[in-house]
């Protein structure tokens, strides 16, 4: 049976040339000059699909898509945009349009999207679940989309909704700006953007600007002549002219000094620079992505980032969910993760325990997909075969508040759940028989440390920085208090 296409254009033209081309290509089409008129034929007939000029003589776009989606949610919806229209498309997208096209129209793009809009399960069929206890799709590689073996393109919304975003802007010389907590894979979605544009062939550089000093900011940035300064004994170039051609990728970008702010708005603003110490301007063509844990439009309200830097980063800016807010996903990046560390530890897995796939769900993920990746690879390494189990988890993840999960784990290693029974019950570990001082600062120790587990659920990167000592160095004192329980 044919599948039936409603267009909604005020252009006349493109309504006839674009129905005559759908409809040698198999569909069945009607055409609208008017989103009055569009809306009409919409209610007196049934369409698999319609395709709808964003800007109309008599009504908005995202209006027709709204009314379009209230009567027949099933729908599908592409809207035309100019190639300009950035913004305009990531929005349609987030309010239920399946795709955007822009003009001028290409025919085979038109098919292309076309298709892959047909080929969608239904969104009332439940056969792709898989039945098992935590309700969720098992990965199937076969629909994702994994861009250099790092991106995986999941099946929440807020995950589907950034690789819109991502798609819409990655084929322009827009610069861009990152938002994220630690972990989000910011430098992983700047790569994604690099390796989707026209400048893929070409370098691409990252630099975390949160770790150099401000004479290095600028060597790396810019590069430095030889005598520059002290330990300038080479001439050396920088990021700037190494990813000429391609895109820089500046991670904290908030942690560069006004001076180095200031340089960077000249480079960006002239398409020159001058490496430290040097009088030769240097033609420079560069992308840059930024990225930031904090809210840049803060920073310069509040004196610490320039503004006229921040709009020349501002072009356009991409929110990144955090893993806690993309459940779905879980399943899907827990396998994704999984068959890296298979491939790079040589082990023979065969997957994830039911229990243990249900706590991955439930917990809360402060680190998100680095602490999801990191906690992966270590299970694979304790695992020698058969499926991944509770016992090769870390401590916080098995100890997760019965609050926070459809079940309390009762599979936890043993000095752990002892643990974690002794911080509830708020009892100190059993004493020595003789206590000296170094002892009783141990005990008080250990009574500081399980109180504020306690009051953040156990979770040890809160806990670690409420206490002003690094994760690694937490894990060792409780590594110790269960050494006392032995």
């Amino acid at each position: 049976m044919k599948k039936k296409i409603l267009i909604i254009d005020d252009d006349l033209d493109m309504c006839l040339v674009l129905s005559k081309f759908l409809l040698r290509n198999g569909y069945d089409v009607e055409t609208a000059n008017s989103g009055a008129k569009g809306i009409i034929k919409f209610k007196e007939d049934n369409f698999d699909i319609v395709i709808c000029d964003f800007r109309l003589g008599d009504r908005d776009g995202k209006d027709i898509l709204k009314e379009i989606k209230s009567i027949s949610p099933e729908t599908i919806v592409l809207i035309i945009t100019g190639y300009s229209d950035i913004k305009i498309a990531v929005d349609v997208i987030k309010m239920g349009a399946y795709d955007y096209i822009t003009k001028p129209l290409i025919p085979d793009e038109v098919l292309s999207v076309l298709s892959a809009a047909l080929q969608l399960p239904d969104a009332n069929n439940n056969t792709n679940t898989t039945g098992n206890k935590y309700n969720v799709e098992k990965p199937n590689y076969t629909k994702k989309t994994i861009v250099n073996g790092e991106f995986l393109v999941g099946e929440a919304g807020a995950t589907k909704d950034l690789y819109k975003q991502i798609e819409i802007v990655a084929p322009t010389n827009y610069s861009i700006i990152l938002y994220g907590e630690s972990g989000t894979g910011k430098e992983v979605i700047a790569k994604t953007i690099h390796s989707l544009s026209d400048r893929a062939d070409k370098p691409f550089i990252a630099m975390d600007c949160g770790t150099l000093s401000k004479e290095l900011s600028g060597s790396e940035l810019f590069g430095h002549v030889k005598g520059a300064f002290t330990g300038a004994l080479t001439d050396k170039e920088g990021h700037f002219e190494i990813a000429n051609g391609g895109t820089l990728f500046l991670d904290e970008v908030a942690n560069l000094t006004y001076e180095i702010q200031a340089s960077l708005l000249r480079v960006i603003q002239e398409r020159k620079f001058k490496r430290v110490g040097g009088n030769k301007e240097m033609p420079v063509d560069v992308r840059i992505i930024v990225a930031s844990n904090e809210n840049l439009q803060e920073a310069y309200r509040k004196g610490k980032f320039r503004e006229d830097l921040y709009h020349r980063f501002n072009e356009f800016s991409i929110n990144l969910p955090p893993l806690r807010d993309r459940k779905k996903d879980i399943p899907l990046f827990g396998d994704f993760f999984l068959q890296k560390a298979k491939s790079e530890l040589n082990r023979d897995i065969e997957g994830f325990e039911d229990d243990v796939m249900q706590m991955f769900i439930h917990y809360s993920w402060p680190g998100n997909l680095r602490e999801f990746r990191n906690v992966v690879r270590r299970s694979v390494l304790l695992t020698q075969s058969g499926k991944v189990n509770a016992k090769t988890l870390p401590w916080e993840i098995t100890n997760t508040d019965s609050t926070h999960a459809s079940s309390p784990p009762a599979f936890a290693h043993r000095h752990e759940e002892e643990l974690h029974s002794i911080a509830q019950n708020n009892t100190a570990p059993p004493p020595r028989a003789v206590y000296d001082l170094k002892d009783a600062a141990s005990k008080a120790e250990y009574e500081a440390i399980m109180n504020v587990l306690k009051q953040v659920n156990f979770n040890k990167t809160k806990a670690a920085e409420i206490l002003k000592i690094d994760r690694k160095t937490l894990y060792n004192k409780i590594k110790g208090f269960e050494e006392i329980n032995n």
